[in-house]
């Protein structure tokens, strides 16, 4: 019997928990396109690449003013990669100055983002504009993609090996965007950096050259750093689970109460305590 208890206790609290968060949860969409490159070392030339699509779904929890904002966590999928200038041409110009044309060879490859969210905001124009920022601590995991090269054409599906290629990746994001809301919905527009700290490539300590590999690695030394950036720009919609609105728009702290002592020596009654005490 006491176990029965215990446990629908248990339950009990689940529940008004659950209902209490649910009230302060959205679930929402996200697309766009952004661009991508890479912070190659030692330094190597390379270009910003645009037209990487991404969308995903997210999930927010907004708390109470004094805990500023929301948090929660994205689901993502993304095109990142790099452009690298493996070879060139040269000529001279009128004033027997070099300059070089690159040849560039482009990867692109797939990543499952998970950013990890901390997201503070201020409301304007009565709670319909939500205008917001954005910090994040980033996980990701790689796969597929293709090659290609500008100069031949020559493409292909890029071949993973463990050896070479580093599936997990790890970093910080960074952004901000506003969102229109219409009842219990936000549609919006947001921007996004990625910062990458891990690499995409095992550095030349694990994985020195490119001997015996085909034309999906431009290498001749596979670089000792390797992270990727993106920068993404998305269409935003949400929907609020709660109906009537978030608690922190109707939160409002308790004032403390103070007590004032107020001393009046002119009574008499004071005049004469404090002339008797003085006699003593």
């Amino acid at each position: 019997m006491k176990n029965i208890i215990l446990k629908t206790l248990l339950v009990a609290v689940v529940v008004c928990f659950a209902h209490t968060a649910y009230a302060q949860h959205t679930f929402g969409l996200s697309g766009g396109v952004g661009s991508f490159t890479s912070r190659l070392y030692p330094e190597q030339k390379t270009r910003i690449t645009f037209g990487a699509p991404n969308f995903g779904l997210s999930w927010r929890y907004y708390s109470l003013p004094r805990y500023v904002g929301a948090v929660g966590a994205d689901l993502e999928f993304m095109q990142r990669g790099f452009s690298f200038g493996y070879s060139y041409s040269t000529s001279m110009d009128e004033n027997g100055m070099e300059q070089r044309e690159y040849y560039y060879y482009t990867r692109r490859l797939n990543s499952i983002m998970l950013p990890i969210i901390w997201q503070p905001h201020v409301y304007l124009a009565k709670r319909h504009v939500r205008l917001y920022l954005e910090a994040a601590f980033t996980l990701s995991y790689n796969f597929g993609g293709d090659y290609e090269y500008d100069d031949t054409g020559k493409t292909g599906d890029y071949d993973w090996k463990n050896v070479r290629d580093n599936r997990f990746n790890y970093g910080l994001a960074g952004g901000g965007g506003f969102a229109l809301l219409f009842g219990r919905y936000e549609i919006g527009v947001r921007a996004r950096y990625y910062f990458g700290y891990a690499d995409i490539l095992r550095n030349r300590n694990k994985y020195y050259d490119n001997a015996t590999d085909g034309p999906e690695n431009p290498f001749r030394l596979t670089p000792l750093r390797s992270p990727l950036d993106n920068l993404n720009f998305s269409v935003t919609m949400a929907y609020r689970f709660n109906k009537d609105g978030f608690e922190e728009w109707f939160y409002k702290p308790k004032k403390r109460d103070r007590t004032k002592r107020e001393f009046r020596f002119s009574q008499s009654g004071d005049m004469k305590s404090s002339s008797s005490g003085s006699r003593r």
